[in-house]
């Protein structure tokens, strides 16, 4: 009996060109990234809202948080099928993270909501610049599970911006 090497161990046979696989898993891993430490920041944000609209933001951020939670393991698995290897830890996460974390004792909640439509929008535009890697590799499965996300995280944007603005 052969031993198996790690490498041939998580080696998923895949008919991608291995340096469109190589592209895709990278620019996934970022969104994958993305995505937990955006599930962190809305998550926080819903624990510490304050104010008179708490009971709608409060649920609100509750429920984008799962979406956003939602598109990890669909991310991350993707990943796997193509050959790649995916997060691994927390400190993996921080590396690979385009997210800005706030550790802040107090936001505002009109900052709070502010912050969420500004990073809603760098990951949609993160996810189509993920979408033309896929799209560069051939790699239609991944470009289509983007599409949905691009497409909740603009959703996501337009809730956030429309709880922002004034009653007339």
């Amino acid at each position: 009996m052969n031993a198996i090497t790690h490498i041939e161990a998580l080696d998923t046979p895949s008919d991608l060109k291995e340096k469109g696989r190589e592209k895709v898993a990278e620019a996934i891993n970022r969104l994958v990234a993305d995505s937990f430490a955006l599930y962190i920041k809305t998550k926080n944000y819903h624990w510490h809202m304050s104010g008179r609209h708490f009971r709608d933001y409060h649920l609100l951020l509750d429920e984008q948080a799962d979406q956003i939670f939602a598109t990890i393991d669909p991310l991350a698995e993707r990943v796997r099928k193509i050959g790649g290897n995916t997060i691994r830890s927390v400190a993996h996460i921080a590396q690979l993270q385009r997210v800005k974390d706030n550790d802040e004792d107090f936001v505002a909640p009109k900052d709070m909501l502010a912050d969420l439509i500004d990073e809603n929008k760098k990951m949609a535009k993160n996810m189509r610049d993920a979408h033309q890697i896929c799209d560069d590799a051939e790699d239609v499965a991944t470009a289509s599970l983007l599409e949905n996300y691009i497409d909740e995280t603009e959703r996501r944007t337009w809730f956030l911006f429309e709880t922002t603005r004034e009653l007339n």
